[in-house]
Order: C-alpha cells, then structure tokens, then sequence
C-alpha cells in the first residue's frame, strides 16, 4: 500500500520543491517502501523552474532538481495525499480554506517532525540561506520518515 505525502509551499520553487526531493532521497536511504512524495504551491506559477540556488544546492547533495517544475496546489491534491506537510502555518490555513474537511491529515512540517515552528522561506536569498533551509528540511524530513515507521 502506497503512502502519498505532499509538500506544500508558497511558489513551489524552493522549500516544497527541495523537500520533495530531500524526502525521496532519505527514503530510499532508510528503505522506507510505499512512500510516494509530491509537492506543491498555494500561489504556484505552473511551470516555473526551481530556484537555481535551491539547484545547486540539491545538486551537492547528490539531487536532481533542475527538471523540477512548479505545480499549483489543487483540491485533486488535497483528496489524493494521505499526508500534507506544509512550511509554514500560514500554509496550512490556506491549504485548509481549500478543504476544511482535510484537517486530521494537513500539518505544519515542524510540528509534525516535533519541531516547533515554521520553515523560513529563502526565496531571493543567498545560497547560504538556501543551503540552511535544505540541512533545515533534511532535518525535519528525516524525523517525519522516522515517526511513519512507528505510526
């Protein structure tokens, strides 16, 4: 039985796009089976490219980014994942004015992973800034991937 968990962020660009690709590389590292990962954003521009910082920074970490492309979060999407991990409270507030009824699967990352708060966006920033947020993410993703297996 396959698990769809969905990463949501603001343009798709950055935090959701880059923990997609995170999550699926620390599954396939822990052997985590079943675990099929997705990402999305609440004001997407469909199309658009991943940040380049958020490239590189994926690259160095042994992930392909570069032929991600954004994806406009939609109610489909909602119906479909079994779990939503959104960067941000603001995120989850907008992903459940979508889909009220969605509410026992929608969190926010941190909370989820038992880290209190949100994930700062990097949006514009340095690749520094970029590079934290990625450690931030693998992070959390990691403690995510290691609740699933007791839950």
């Amino acid at each position: 039985m396959q698990q769809k968990i969905l990463f949501v962020c603001t343009g798709n660009t950055c935090r959701s796009s880059m923990a997609e690709g995170l999550a699926r590389k620390a599954a396939q590292e822990l052997g985590s089976q079943g675990l099929v990962f997705a990402s999305a954003g609440t004001l997407a521009l469909p199309g658009d490219k991943a940040a380049n910082q958020a490239i590189e920074i994926l690259a160095e970490m042994g992930i392909e980014l570069s032929q991600h492309r954004a994806t406009l979060l939609t109610r489909e999407m909602i119906m479909e994942a079994d779990l939503i991990l959104t960067m941000t409270a603001s995120h989850r507030r907008q992903v459940l004015s979508m889909m009220p009824e969605a509410a026992d699967k929608v969190h926010i990352l941190g909370q989820y992973a038992g880290v209190p708060g949100d994930v700062p966006d990097p949006f514009g920033g340095s690749v520094e800034e970029y590079r934290r947020c990625a450690g931030n993410l693998q992070a959390l993703i990691r403690k995510v991937l290691d609740r699933l297996k007791t839950d």
